[in-house]
């Protein structure tokens, strides 16, 4: 039975609700203009090349109906690629290629699928089947990432990605979004993906859930979350505080992704985040937002907020996974 929680709990625990964020948040330091670089990932990507942030290669964009077909006859050429919507949300109409069978293409979860079946997914993208608001759309082609071996042990059948959240150019709160079978290779939290939240301080793990239940291992891979530890921190961190200028946005969340050969690459951002990042992390975004609040008064640079972020939000002493699971 589910225990429904009362706001008043919600408020003790710090806990950001979506009336809260939209409007003391996205609605006060996300001016609508800047929206168009976010949601339309080719503009996000071409801003990220024009400042030397690196980014998934692209082999192709369609934009019209006549264009599909000799799209999909170019990528008999290749043995891996994404499709995915130009404007599309939450994971939607992602389809991921990670192999060849003869004439046929291997999705993420092994199931193969022919080349009709590209072209009816492009066309579902045009037609705006998955993009925000049903709107026509147009299908980028990338490259799939050669992600760090390290963390192929925590996703199964896709690329897990790193979520961190920065208000006013200070990173406040940051999560591991880990695909599984049930998720469909997917990093998507609503989906069946499990998010482990990641100590700003240090960069390791502080909690694992997957559909709102505390776990401590990969349930497809096996892995222990406890054994995590991130590379390139301070990096992952830089680069999410770096789109932020970018982008000009106050609030919003940096996807990145850790690619074998060239490090932490941006995946997409997000001017609305979801929530859920902190049940990831069993803490509300409240005070760290008010905290971030004195970080961005006091500090001019990137440099100072993020020293300063991992100075105040460092977790400290961590208690292990399994011990947090054993005391539910």
């Amino acid at each position: 039975m589910i225990q429904l929680i009362s706001p008043r709990k919600l408020r003790k625990l710090g806990i950001l609700g979506m009336n809260r964020r939209n409007v003391g948040y996205i609605g006060r330091y996300n001016p609508r203009g800047y929206y168009r670089l976010v949601d339309n990932k080719l503009h996000t990507k071409t801003a990220a090349l024009e400042r030397g942030i690196p980014t998934p290669e692209m082999y192709g964009v369609i934009e019209y109906q006549f264009q599909v077909a000799p799209m999909v006859e170019a990528l008999f050429e290749r043995d891996s690629f994404v499709i995915k919507p130009v404007q599309g949300s939450g994971g939607k109409g992602i389809l991921v290629i990670t192999g060849r069978d003869g004439d046929h293409f291997v999705k993420s979860s092994g199931a193969v699928v022919d080349a009709d079946a590209l072209r009816r997914h492009a066309s579902n993208i045009l037609a705006g089947l998955h993009s925000l608001g049903g709107r026509n759309d147009q299908a980028m082609i990338e490259a799939l990432l050669d992600f760090d071996p390290m963390m192929a042990r925590y996703s199964h059948e896709g690329v897990p990605d790193i979520r961190v959240i920065v208000y006013r150019g200070v990173p406040v709160m940051a999560m591991i979004r880990c695909a599984t079978h049930a998720s469909d290779g997917k990093a998507n939290l609503h989906q069946g993906a499990v998010g482990v939240g990641i100590d700003i301080g240090s960069g390791r793990p502080v909690a694992a859930v997957q559909q709102g239940r505390l776990v401590t291992h990969h349930p497809d891979t096996g892995a222990s979350f406890d054994d995590l530890q991130l590379p390139y921190w301070q990096q992952i961190l830089e680069l999410a505080a770096g789109c932020a200028e970018m982008c000009g946005l106050g609030y919003l969340g940096a996807d990145i992704v850790l690619d074998r050969q060239q490090g932490p690459m941006l995946l997409e951002l997000n001017a609305r985040p979801g929530l859920s990042i902190q049940v990831a992390n069993q803490e509300g975004l409240i005070g760290r937002l008010k905290i971030a609040d004195e970080i961005a008064d006091e500090f001019d640079t990137d440099a100072e907020r993020i020293a300063r972020a991992r100075e105040r939000f460092s977790v400290g002493r961590m208690v292990p996974l399994a011990e947090q699971a054993a005391a539910l």
